[in-house]
């Protein structure tokens, strides 16, 4: 089990981090239509994992915006937004930023996710949320590139992320 902070106070994460060369476990999450996406969804594309708590929070906003903004123009690529948030405020949230750049997905029916990515806050204030976390994958699932953020409020190396894909 790994251990990060939020605001300093250590809390527990379940699951199984992927390293780089690991292959991505399967996931089945949810898109804004309320619709099944699975990784096969997304089969031939290289692939940003931008994992987070809440997008009603600052930092997992600003990361929602960071990768729409610096990803848009890597070829072949898809940024997936994932939290626990509903759909509907996924949805919501970038109709008012104007993000067209992400696919954001919820946990709400793929909870197995949680654990698989080794990404799962077992207690604290936000237990059963997600911990910050990227995760860049090549056109095969093949991980390039994983950070578990040590503290859940900061931002994540949005340039070591990135430079994976070069």
């Amino acid at each position: 089990m790994a251990t990060v902070t939020l605001r300093g106070n250590p809390i527990s994460i379940g699951g199984t981090f992927p390293s780089v060369g690991d292959q991505a476990p399967a996931f089945s999450l949810v898109r804004q239509d309320l619709s099944d996406a699975s990784l096969s969804s997304f089969a031939g594309k290289r692939k940003i994992l931008n994992i987070f708590p809440s997008v009603d929070t600052p930092t997992c906003a600003t990361s929602v915006r960071t990768f729409n903004s610096k990803a848009s123009n890597l070829p072949n690529t898809v940024v997936l937004c994932i939290s626990a948030d509903l759909p509907f405020a996924q949805a919501r949230f970038c109709a008012a930023e104007g993000l067209e750049n992400v696919i954001n997905l919820s946990t709400l029916r793929g909870s197995e996710f949680i654990r698989n990515y080794g990404v799962a806050i077992e207690n604290g204030p936000m237990a059963g949320l997600t911990a910050r976390a990227v995760v860049v994958l090549d056109e095969n699932d093949k991980v390039l590139h994983s950070e578990l953020v040590p503290e859940i409020g900061n931002e994540p190396d949005y340039d070591k992320a990135l430079a994976a894909l070069s």
